[in-house]
Formats: structure tokens, C-alpha cells, sequence
């Protein structure tokens, strides 16, 4: 199927599209039509020369020949549309570097192409071509930051199913002195909440769909099936049965050029059908842009148990989290309060450097069941100290480190709870905040809260679920050396 099925597009009067597919052509680079399609669309021009489009989008299975479309793009800024610098970004470095090096094989190999280089840069972190005219292709990780400050005529965002609030705040101000700008994304299925950019862009070209009427800045184009179809069985003829190699077709147009219906099947028969469905058939998780979704437990659900009156009995069991930037960290305490289990913020500040002396400060106070700190999640770097300061007070048992499995139940025991109204709180912010924009990321057969990917600080969230985890598991336990009052 050379035709996307979800697809939306500003007008266009002409189209710098066929110069870039011959230029690849000369290069050596020899496009499907789907791909010459893409560059069609995704370089059309209004009648005052400037782009259509702003913003092309990209979203198809893996292996099919979006990384073509990628160097037949950055090719024709280079020698055709001369765009004076190209950023090309992806989420790890590795991949960037391989960008790179498939582009630069392409110029280096092509006598007309190669005699207007300058320079090629190949040091790690600084891997750039460089015109005699001026013209630069640099090649950056969006992961570490690189890319902030840099001006880019064309931007060009792989592994846009990995792309979220940061890295577009430090890539959408940089462009407002360019003059006709574009950002390209290329992807594939989002993957949940890293998937954020992804997912607006994608939630865009279904309204436009759904109206009728395109979308004035934005061309989408996305292989696919439809998901909603759950009706069919082996051997219906409805192209959106996940079993039917119809399916194949419609989500993967490199089918019969570099892919196979043989080796799908393969892929079929090896993945587990989520798996399969997302990274073959391009149905994708896409997250909300609500900033209060509730996705995984409902607002009324929640603000229907806070109790401002609700206390904590002995003995209570207190935890630490950190958010991965650092820039937050929360005590929690979670204890008995009748029937139910009472969570509660301790302390919540910027930071780390406050905790180990708070959590000192509070355990000499309450002398706690049970202290918990993730060994696997940000706070862990906190851990060497926290041990040194309980050994201190001869409190080396006092710790617990939650081995992955047990972060999916804690986390689960903390949803039912929830849902069993054995939970009790004082409907502080933070948590409230926390709840509303998290969502849930796959631990095993389990989940867990997400941390990344989300635009919120859920460092009390984590925090709150594993003191009522740490609670539940200590709190029975009779301390050794306690009396038997009987």
C-alpha cells in the first residue's frame, strides 16, 4: 500500500519533491513511491515559494525505508534548497551515528557531490558535513541536550516516538528567526508517554480527517491499521485483521520491495500480539495532552477518599523518591487509620542534598517500620548514605530496597487499594498534581508509575506507594527486643 491510511496536508501549488528524488537518484539512492510520495507532499510549496508544510510527520513500521526518505531530504538542503544548517537528531547517539554515516557514504561516493564538500567532521559528538558554500548537516543526540541553541533551517527528528516537552521547548524557540523553517519527524507506533510530540501531531491529522478540512501547517502521513476493527477472525477478508496479510500491506509499503510476507509471518508467530500489532502493524500507544488526564486512577475516585481530619497510628513506614532530573525529591509516610491505610507528603523540596538529613531527623522522631528507597529508580544514589546514617543509630534493618517485581506490586497493591477505598489521605496537591498527568509503564506482567515521558513531578506519587508497600510489609512485625507486655 503506497498510499498512507491516516494522511492530512496543507495545499500545495508546486513541489521541490522531484528534484530531491532525482538528486538521491545520482546519489545512488533509488526511492519507492511511497517515499518519492512523502517528499512530494513533505516539500510542497505555496505560491509565494514558501513551504506548505511546516511540520512532516512520518510514522511507519520499522525497516520499511523512512531513513531514505531521512538522506534524500538532507541531500536536498544541502545542494538544492541551500539551507545553511540541518540538524539531524535522534534519541540516542548511536543512531544519529549511524545516520551519519550512511549519509556521508552517499556524498562520498558521488564525484558531483563530493567536489563541493569543504570539510567532514567526523569526531564523536561533533559529526558534521560542510559545504564550500556554507551550507552544514550536523548530527546531534537529543538525549544529552546537544541540540540546545542551535539554529536549524531544517530540523530532522528521528525516533520522533521518543520525543517529548523538553526537547521541542529547546527546538521550537530557536526557529522563530529562521526564515521558512521546517521540522521533519520520522518514527514509528508511540510507545506511550514518551510518545507525547507524536501523539499531538498525530492527534491533529485525525481532526483534520475528521473535518475534512487539512491541516493549515502540518502533513501526516502514517502506515497503519485500523485498530477498532476487533470483530474479524482467521480467514475474514477485512484488511484490518491482525492475521490477514492484507494487514501487512496496508501498514508496511515496502512490502515486496525490502520486506517479505514470509519473514512477517516470522516476526508474527515470534512476538506477542501487542508487540507484533505495535512495531509491524503500527497501532500505537498515544498519550493524552490533557495536563489532567487521570488515566490510570480517576480524579473522583481520588479526591473521594482525602480526609483532612485523617491521622496516622504506630508504627509508620516512610520512603524517598527523586525525579530523574534530580531537580525534586519527596518523603513519604503511610500508616494505619482504622481499616484503612493513611498516606501522607512529608516533605517535598527541590533538590537532594536536604534528604538524608530530614529522613534522619524523622526516623530518630518516629522510629519507623520500615524505610524504603528504590535501588533501581533515581534516589538509589542515595542509598550509601542513608546506610552509613541508620548504622549510626543501629537501625541497619530498617531499609528496604523493592526488587523489580516488587515495584509492580507495590504499585499495584497501591491501585487497589484505591479502588477498595483502603486508602485514606489528606488531599494534598502534590499528590493530586502527580495522579493527574502520570500514566503507567510496563515492569514485567505488571506496571509501574512512569517516570519519564510525563509532564509532572511524581516523585510523591512514588514516594506515597512505596511507604504503603513498606507498611504493609513491616508493619505486623513485632520489633526485636520489644517487650511481651502479657
Amino acid at each position: 500500500m503506497q498510499r498512507p491510511r491516516v494522511f492530512t496536508a496543507p495545499p500545495y501549488t508546486s513541489s521541490s519533491g522531484q528534484e530531491a528524488v532525482e538528486l538521491a537518484a545520482v546519489a545512488g539512492l533509488l526511492l519507492d513511491e511511497w517515499q518519492q510520495f512523502a517528499l512530494h507532499v513533505g516539500l510542497g510549496e505555496r505560491p509565494d515559494g514558501r513551504w506548505s508544510a511546516f511540520e512532516v510527520a512520518i510514522n511507519v513500521a520499522r525497516q520499511n525505508g523512512k531513513g531514505a526518505i531521512i538522506e534524500a531530504r538532507e541531500l536536498a538542503g544541502l545542494f538544492l534548497l541551500g539551507e545553511r544548517l540541518i540538524l539531524h537528531s535522534a534519541h540516542e547517539f548511536k543512531t544519529a551515528k549511524e545516520a551519519f554515516l550512511r549519509i556521508e557514504s552517499l556524498i562520498v561516493n558521488t564525484d558531483s557531490l563530493r567536489k563541493r564538500v569543504k570539510a567532514v567532521r567526523r569526531t564523536t559528538g561533533e559529526e558534521a558535513i560542510e559545504l564550500l558554500t556554507g551550507e552544514r548537516l550536523r548530527f546531534l543526540a537529543r538525549s544529552g541536550g546537544s541540540g540546545r541553541g542551535f539554529t536549524g533551517n531544517a530540523n530532522m527528528l528521528d525516533e520522533d516516538m521518543i520525543l517529548g516537552d523538553d526537547a521541542m521547548g529547546a527546538l521550537m524557540p530557536t526557529m522563530a528567526a529562521i526564515d521558512n523553517p521546517q521540522v521533519w519527524y520520522f518514527g514509528s507506533a508511540g510507545i506511550g508517554s514518551p510518545s507525547m510530540q507524536l501523539a499531538r501531531l498525530r492527534k491533529r491529522a485525525l481532526e483534520a480527517m475528521e473535518s475534512g478540512v487539512p491541516d493549515p501547517s502540518l502533513a501526516y502521513l502514517e502506515w497503519s491499521i485500523d485498530p477498532h476493527v476487533e470483530e474479524c477472525r482467521p480467514g475474514c477478508t477485512d484488511h484490518d485483521d491482525p492475521l490477514s496479510p492484507f494487514s501487512v500491506a496496508k501498514a508496511n509499503p515496502a512490502l515486496g520491495y525490502r520486506l517479505t510476507l514470509e519473514h512477517t509471518e516470522r516476526e508474527r508467530l515470534t512476538m506477542s500480539p501487542e508487540i507484533f500489532a505495535r512495531e509491524r502493524l503500527g497501532v500505537g500507544d498515544y498519550p493524552s495532552d490533557s495536563a489532567d488526564t487521570w488515566s490510570v486512577i480517576g480524579e473522583d475516585a481520588w479526591r473521594a477518599l482525602g480526609d483532612g481530619t485523617s491521622t496516622m497510628s504506630d508504627p509508620v513506614a516512610f520512603a524517598v523518591d527523586t525525579t530523574p532530573e534530580r531537580t525534586h525529591s519527596a518523603i513519604c509516610a503511610a500508616g494505619a487509620s482504622g481499616d484503612a491505610v493513611h498516606v501522607e507528603v512529608v516533605d517535598h523540596r527541590p533538590g537532594t542534598g536536604w534528604v538524608v538529613e530530614r529522613l534522619v531527623e524523622l526516623v530518630e522522631k518516629w522510629r519507623p517500620c520500615a524505610l524504603v528507597i528504590d535501588a533501581g529508580g533515581p534516589a538509589a544514589s542515595l542509598i550509601p548514605a542513608v546506610k552509613k546514617a541508620l548504622a549510626e543509630l543501629g537501625l541497619e534493618d530498617l531499609l528496604l530496597e523493592p526488587r523489580t517485581r516488587e515495584v509492580a506490586a507495590a504499585c499495584g497493591q497501591f491501585f487497589d487499594a484505591v479502588s477498595e477505598q483502603q486508602i485514606v489521605h489528606l488531599d494534598q496537591a502534590p499528590l493530586a498534581t502527580a495522579l493527574a498527568g502520570t500514566d503507567k509503564r510496563p515492569v514485567g506482567d505488571g506496571w509501574a508509575w512512569a517516570r519519564r515521558g510525563v509532564n509532572v513531578d511524581i516523585s510523591p506519587l512514588v514516594a506515597a506507594t512505596f511507604a504503603a508497600w513498606g507498611h504493609a510489609e513491616r508493619a505486623h512485625i513485632e520489633p526485636e527486643g520489644a517487650p511481651n507486655l502479657w
